[in-house]
């Protein structure tokens, strides 16, 4: 490639251009139809960069909706409507016909970690579309007792919603309204309910691409913005604590290990919220830097976009 090239950048400078840093990842994205909508660079006391292939729309983040939950959990304990360590029974009635089998020893933490051994994971239909979900979740006979079974769960991070929503009165999205969105600028953010009105918690929370960056920008600034700390900093450590990693059996190496609604990724000490399709908050300590990416990657897993980031950004920063 001829030296004048823009996109041939050598890893090995020191010092590249803001104007070029995106570039070597945009042309890899487009290469490889990545089907990346947006990417934003956020940098502790750099320029913002970001690059933009499709209208800058509201769309479902999905599973990144379950970290802005465990967000949610962090404030709470703050104000003292909960603890982690909390047996869910303490903050949800049994339905009509008792706890299932196990349900009684599930505590808030293994919600957070998908460890509770509920069999209900709320992706099948008859799930998503039950009258009363909650008492789905709550009157099933757990498969495995809590902490001994990691298995992916809407179910699980929806029952947290439900928790928030028993000890405030409100739903887990207006709660958050004045705590976390609105300080972030998000005035109006759509958050799927399920068909009882309850806010889903684990997936359906629309925003535009620049507005989850600033929920990048927050993780990265352990809950920190503009001067107020929105999130405690030891919840934002906490998500991401060595303690915290729980495997999960699965072989691709930045699906191994899960957190407290994020995901461990095989840089040192980055880590991530994840979304269905390629929605990604990418927290990279080490460079003091967060990285967002909006897509819709169909047929593929988000690991081939996160593989671009680590080899076509990140030695560059």
């Amino acid at each position: 490639m001829h030296p004048a090239d823009p996109t041939s950048i050598d890893p090995a400078q020191t010092a590249i251009p803001d104007q070029l840093l995106l570039l070597p990842l945009r042309q890899r994205i487009l290469e490889q139809r990545l089907g990346v909508r947006a990417v934003h660079l956020h940098r502790a006391g750099r320029t913002e960069l970001s690059c933009r292939f499709a209208e800058d729309t509201a769309e479902n983040i999905y599973s990144v909706s379950k970290t802005v939950t465990a967000l949610a959990v962090g404030i709470a304990a703050d104000e003292g409507l909960l603890d982690p360590q909390d047996l869910l029974s303490d903050h949800l009635a049994a339905p009509s016909g008792g706890y299932g089998a196990g349900v009684e020893q599930v505590r808030l933490r293994h919600l957070l970690t998908m460890t509770s051994g509920s069999p209900v994971l709320g992706f099948l239909d008859e799930q998503r579309d039950h009258p009363d979900l909650t008492s789905l979740l709550l009157g099933t006979d757990l498969l495995a007792e809590p902490g001994q079974l990691w298995e992916y769960s809407n179910g699980s991070i929806f029952l947290l919603s439900r928790v928030i929503g028993e000890r405030t009165g409100q739903s887990l999205r207006d709660w958050l309204m004045p705590r976390l969105f609105e300080p972030l600028g998000i005035l109006n953010p759509q958050w799927h309910t399920t068909r009882d009105g309850h806010s889903w918690g684990a997936t359906g929370l629309h925003l535009r691409s620049g507005q989850l960056a600033r929920i990048g920008r927050l993780l990265l600034q352990r809950g920190e913005h503009e001067g107020a700390q929105l999130v405690p900093a030891t919840w934002i450590d906490a998500l991401h604590a060595e303690d915290a990693w729980v495997p999960t059996g699965d072989p691709e190496p930045e699906s191994a290990h899960y957190g407290l609604g994020v995901w461990r990724c095989t840089p040192e000490g980055a880590w991530r919220a994840d979304g269905a399709l390629g929605q990604l908050l990418v927290v990279l300590p080490a460079q003091d830097a967060v990285i967002t990416v909006t897509a819709r990657l169909e047929g593929r897993g988000a690991a081939e976009i996160l593989r671009a980031v680590w080899e076509e950004l990140l030695p560059l920063l």
